[in-house]
């Protein structure tokens, strides 16, 4: 099967990688892909928001699955935009269309669909550009800390959680003045729910589906998960306190009751769904849906998938049970080395030395580049170097020796990650 990968950071580079050890697949183009995806497929200079360029190669080369890693072509209706242009007849598209890509294109969407399903989530309030002075009303009688959120995508960046009243109403003005442009002219106000986090992953054609192996990310720049929200520092698999009990409250309490939902709504929906979660003195509530695989986490689940990941998406995407997914018993670890700077201003075009020098883990390349035969730095977040253990603190040990032994001038990582599960 030939098949195109849409994206160019760090899960691309694992879901292409996992994509390769498939014997069903006998050609991975990615597009436009980075260093790392070109050792092992054929990266294709191609826009993913381009619908006429994406037909016309899908065409000419006899694509037969598009697997989209990014939101941005799922939220502005790729799917529709290729099957208009009749580049889908013959291929599987693996990834939401425009409405149900809403569950995460739209903050306010996504929580009246959960409420009108009765998927346990925090209690909220939405508030629209002309509704500034309203907001500032309902957070001046909301006790803290205060947890804002941009209706739209703002690159993983758009909630803000503060301790600080004032602090609350000067980022509701920012935010409903354009801070992330038409991404916050919306702005959800929502309850703070204290708890520990998980993220749940799910390949589904929107009846039938497999759950993948779950992962705790960590979002915050700083040790001890201080400092600003980035796109992700690092993430773990498995998480110690999901046991059996919990594994049935997620599945009858969110999962079945979301696949029902988008039903009801009679919304089609074929791909992942990415749940984020925390649990609450026993109870677990949405904390959000995203309609893609995560990054970092994606490193980390992919290395403890065991089964053939390309089978299972034609399945689905065939309308079938796909077959039951094998998961490794090992745990994993991904820690994310970032430039300084990041997630503000960072420098670029810095040389990149010593993956060659990684033993016992995998480098993900997320924001790398060639120029003039050097690999350098062309992101915030640069690589993700994923390992496995026995145990998560083997896998954390290995994956904290790989970041040391990679260079680039700046590079900073977080040392503590996953740290606070070996507790549990």
């Amino acid at each position: 099967m030939k098949v195109l990968l849409l994206g160019s950071g760090g899960r691309e580079h694992a879901l292409a990688e996992k994509l390769v050890q498939s014997s069903l697949c006998t050609q991975l183009y990615v597009a436009p892909g980075n260093p790392g995806t070109a050792n092992i497929a054929v990266n294709v200079s191609l826009d993913i928001l381009n619908a006429s360029a994406l037909a016309d190669f899908i065409q000419k080369n006899q694509i037969e699955l598009v697997l989209v890693g990014p939101e941005q072509p799922l939220v502005e209706g790729m799917y529709e935009q290729l099957k208009e242009r009749g580049a889908l007849e013959h291929c599987i598209y693996f990834g939401p269309g425009r409405e149900g890509a809403q569950l995460e294109g739209s903050k306010d969407f996504a929580k009246q669909f959960m409420q009108r399903n009765k998927i346990p989530t925090a209690r909220y309030k939405t508030f629209q550009a002309k509704q500034l002075e309203e907001a500032k009303a309902y957070l001046e009688v909301q006790d803290g800390p205060y947890v804002l959120k941009a209706d739209g995508l703002a690159a993983g960046k758009g909630v803000i959680i503060t301790e600080s009243k004032q602090e609350a109403i000067d980022e509701i003005e920012a935010l409903l003045g354009g801070k992330f442009g038409s991404a916050s002219t919306t702005v959800v106000i929502e309850e703070f729910l204290s708890g520990i986090e998980l993220s749940v992953f799910v390949a589904t054609n929107g009846k039938d589906y497999v759950i993948l192996p779950e992962a705790k990310d960590y979002k915050r720049i700083g040790e001890g998960d201080t400092g600003l929200n980035t796109g992700g520092m690092g993430s773990i698999s498995p998480v110690p306190f999901l046991d059996e009990a919990l594994r049935k409250q997620i599945l009858q309490k969110v999962i079945q009751p979301t696949l029902k939902g988008l039903q009801l709504d009679g919304i089609e929906y074929l791909g992942f769904l990415f749940i984020g979660l925390i649990l609450v003195e026993g109870e677990v509530f949405v904390i959000e849906y995203n309609v893609r695989m995560g990054d970092p986490e994606t490193q980390s689940v992919m290395s403890r998938i065991d089964s053939d990941f390309l089978e299972i998406l034609i399945e689905l995407g065939k309308g079938n049970t796909p077959p039951e997914m094998r998961i490794k018993e090992e745990c994993a670890a991904t820690v994310v080395l970032v430039s300084d700077g990041y997630p503000e201003s960072y420098p670029k075009g810095r040389e990149i030395s010593g993956l060659e020098n990684v033993s016992k883990a995998h480098a993900y390349h997320a924001g790398t580049s060639q120029e003039g035969g050097k690999l350098v730095t062309s992101g915030g977040r640069v690589i993700a170097v994923t390992a496995l253990g026995k145990t998560a603190s083997e896998a954390l040990a290995s994956a904290n020796k790989a970041a040391s032994q990679v260079q680039f001038e700046g590079k900073y990582y977080r040392t503590d990650i996953g740290k606070d599960l070996l507790q549990l």
